[in-house]
């Protein structure tokens, strides 16, 4: 349609235009059909019996943030302090 007549068409509302995206997906180099699921740990027998070599390893991810500290902690001296407290509450 020309330009003109389509804007026509979309001012009565009698034209709706839909953009369609496609995607071609295709087989990699590393397909495959069964998971495998890649190593974490070195542990000493793989070490020992040399079978690291042929395992695959999990890439590390040195930018993650990690779990963030445990805080909120009492200081050692507040917690003798409430100690003594409760002992002398109970004790009345």
């Amino acid at each position: 349609l020309p330009e003109r007549e389509r804007a026509e068409l979309k001012r009565r509302k009698l034209l709706l235009e839909v953009t369609l995206k496609s995607y071609w997906i295709r087989k990699g180099s590393a397909f495959s059909t069964a998971v495998v699921r890649p190593e974490t740990e070195l542990t000493p027998e793989m070490i020992a019996t040399g079978s690291w070599r042929q395992l695959p390893f999990k890439p590390y991810n040195f930018s993650s943030l990690g779990l963030p500290p445990a805080c909120g902690h009492l200081h050692p001296l507040l917690k003798v302090r409430s100690e003594l407290r409760q002992i002398f509450l109970e004790m009345g």
